[in-house]
């Protein structure tokens, strides 16, 4: 028998046992997250945190956030290909904060020796939010955009089945044919397979930078199998593995255990606690060689909260994207507006631009950094 909403959401007991039913269906899904207890071991998992219900989306919103994804995605990459933009940008940044200017003097580097790779690959997600109007309208604000590590594409694969289940549970069968299917790993994994294809050596590898005590794996393994499905083979090294067992030849190609490095995939890398003086080294090697890296860290940077703050600044981005004035007005009306971190006298600087964004993120963010994420699903 259908079930109303109001009388859904006040019944404690129905909502726990519909929540137990959600649990048993995203384990069956394979939903799934190593422990806090054993993070580095499959013996023992639990399910990664998702909602009980689907969320709803309006259509224009959804097609809103569909239209300027590759507006995003050319902007990161004119950013990440701006040297002096970069440099100017994060220059105050650079002076207060050790981990972007390490990431910085890895850049300027590359750049002096010269850049070696000739394929750039990037797999950015654009995380937003709903601004309610006054008018009851609702807009679609940007919160901000992971250029490396971002995650849950493989998790959020499944998370669709999960939910249709809670629908049909409660008889609404109707509700659960509109959510939306998804399947973000296969795109990701097909980037990654361009991007091995355009390297052009057939018995290269994809390497895959990976944390050791990783719980998030079976994100991480949803596309490792979408690109063995193409019998492009995977590799997971920790930054110390490289350190000890990665080599560059007189061409730059990178090599792992002996075997060449056609594209470098981090999954580990976004924040200050993952590196060790040897584990800047690693990254340092990696950013030298031809291999494709995802991101390189020119593209990192251009991901950083003070590039997002610069970008909402009147003029920048017809600079950055001269002769598309529609992509600009696109972007535009998705941003949230941002305070500049330069306060004088605990008021905004001159540099401000608007309002506080929705979230308060570190500098160096990167997409499992994020403590308060759900898996969800789109309904329409």
């Amino acid at each position: 028998m259908a079930t109303g909403w109001g009388s859904l959401l006040q019944d404690e007991q129905q909502l726990e046992e519909l929540a137990r039913q959600a649990v048993d269906r995203a384990l069956a899904e394979g939903v799934l997250l190593r422990t806090s207890q054993e993070p580095s071991s499959s013996e023992v998992v639990s399910y990664a945190p998702f909602t009980l219900f689907p969320s709803l989306v309006p259509s224009a919103l959804l097609e809103q956030a569909y239209a300027v994804q590759m507006d995003f995605n050319l902007l990161v990459d004119a950013v990440s290909q701006n040297a002096s933009f970069l440099e100017q940008t994060l220059s105050s940044t650079i002076k207060r904060d050790n981990f972007t200017a390490r990431l910085f003097d890895i850049h300027k580097q590359v750049l002096k020796e010269g850049i070696a790779q000739t394929v750039f690959l990037g797999l950015n997600r654009s995380d937003y939010m709903f601004q309610h109007n006054a008018d009851g309208s609702s807009a679609l604000k940007q919160i901000e955009i992971n250029t490396i590590s971002a995650s849950f594409g493989g998790l959020a694969s499944r998370t669709p089945a999960v939910h249709r289940h809670v629908l049909n549970v409660l008889s609404k069968t109707k509700e659960a044919a509109k959510i939306l299917s998804n399947n973000p790993s296969k795109g990701l994994a097909m980037g990654i397979a361009k991007a091995w294809e355009l390297y052009g050596s057939a018995n290269a590898l994809v390497l895959l930078v990976a944390q050791e005590k990783e719980r998030n794996i079976f994100d991480q393994r949803a596309i490792e199998n979408e690109l063995l499905a193409r019998n492009i083979h995977v590799i997971r090294r920790r930054f110390e593995d490289i350190s000890e067992k990665g080599s560059l030849d007189q061409d730059r190609k990178l090599f792992m255990d002996g075997q060449e490095v056609a594209v470098v995939y981090f999954r580990d890398g976004y924040i200050p606690s993952q590196y060790s003086l040897q584990n800047w080294e690693a990254r340092l090697l990696l950013e030298r060689s031809r291999a494709v890296k995802c991101p390189d860290i020119a593209t990192q940077l251009a991901g950083t909260k003070k590039v997002q703050q610069e970008l909402s600044r009147v003029g920048v981005l017809e600079v950055l994207l001269p002769g598309q004035p529609e992509a600009v007005a696109r972007l535009r009306a998705t941003f949230a507006g941002l305070y500049s971190l330069d306060m004088v006298r605990g008021q905004p600087s001159s540099s401000t631009t608007g309002l506080v964004s929705g979230a308060q993120s570190p500098m160096c963010w990167g997409s499992w950094n994020c403590q308060w994420a759900r898996l969800g699903s789109l309904m329409l």
